[in-house]
């Protein structure tokens, strides 16, 4: 794991000063490091009953596109407001710095559907929470949270389902 995460870039003051940023572009264009990376997360789930993963806006869409092929089930989009082109439903949610919004389509999940939910990073928390409240909305179960890295001292997983929280990486 150690490769892997010597692969994501650090940048500093990035998207404002004081945060150090974890840019995982470094690894998605690397073609041996991203195979690793999706096969080692994909082997979780093997076996498993998931009928689909739900991919969040925007790197969510790189990897849950990658899971989803490799586990052969469909992906769902969770989006910014107005990107989705069919009636939807929503979810505001708080930042550090203020709210934000998500939307997915209305009939994205049939009740009971078992739903992987993937992004690239776990940070506060927020957006996969509301994510989470989305799936669950819709009738679907939750199987995991699955991301690619995990910010251990922001605490993020305390603010999603007990014992559903995966992190290949963590920092």
């Amino acid at each position: 794991m150690e490769e892997l995460k010597n692969i994501i870039r650090d940048v500093h003051d990035f998207p404002k000063k004081g945060i150090v940023y974890k840019d995982i572009t470094t690894l998605l264009s690397d073609g041996k490091s991203f195979h690793r990376m999706i096969d080692l997360i994909a082997h979780r789930y093997i076996g498993q009953k998931i009928d689909k993963i739900v991919g969040v806006e925007a790197r969510g869409f790189i990897l849950g596109s990658a899971l989803a092929y490799k586990l052969g089930v469909g992906i769902t989009l969770v989006r910014k407001p107005g990107k989705l082109p069919y009636k939807t439903i929503k979810k505001t949610y708080d930042l550090e710095y203020g709210t934000d919004t998500l939307e997915m389509h209305e009939d994205a999940f049939l009740p009971g559907e078992q739903v992987l939910i993937a992004d690239d990073l776990l940070a506060t928390g927020g957006t996969v929470s509301a994510v989470v409240e989305l799936v669950e909305e819709l009738g679907a179960e939750v199987v995991e949270c699955a991301f690619l890295a995990e910010l251990d001292f922001l605490n993020g997983r305390d603010r999603l389902p007990e014992g559903k929280v995966f992190s290949l990486l963590n920092f």
